[in-house]
């Protein structure tokens, strides 16, 4: 306990510094489907960056066995939606940074996916998949994100 305090109290004046890089939110997200392990979980991951640094990042097996890879990025982009707006709401109740973040811009490599959350319904028997579109979608419609 004496080492901890006493490198905390040598290192106090320490900080990290950024450069001045714009404001931006960005979220970066994937999937992946599962083909070598015994179970059919996909995996999904996703990062966000804050002025050119990472500040927030996840990867984790899915909890729905998913039909398509579409369906898969579907899930990893919500999931990604859903960080981005708590990220947002995190920014903004911070006193320091005097930026307001109008929306987040998640980058994601899937058309299927992207042209999915275009259409306003999802024709799916799957409950857990047609929910999850539809939170994204609200995101995306109410400005919180952009694809």
């Amino acid at each position: 306990m004496k080492r901890i305090m006493k490198y905390l109290s040598g290192t106090k004046n320490y900080g990290l510094f950024c450069k001045e890089y714009l404001a931006v939110l960005e979220g970066y997200c994937d999937a992946n489907c599962n083909t070598l392990s015994g179970d059919s979980f996909s995996t999904t991951g996703y990062a966000f960056v804050l002025g050119g640094g990472a500040i927030y990042w996840k990867s984790k097996k899915q909890t729905i066995i998913v039909n398509s890879i579409m369906e898969a990025e579907l899930i990893a982009l919500a999931s990604a939606s859903e960080k981005a707006n708590w990220l947002k709401d995190l920014l903004f109740d911070i006193p320091f940074f005097d930026k307001i973040v109008s929306y987040v811009l998640i980058h994601c490599d899937s058309t299927a996916t992207i042209g999915r959350l275009r259409n306003h319904f999802y024709n799916d028997k799957s409950r857990t998949i047609r929910r999850k579109h539809s939170i994204t979608r609200s995101y995306l419609s109410n400005g919180i994100i952009h694809i």
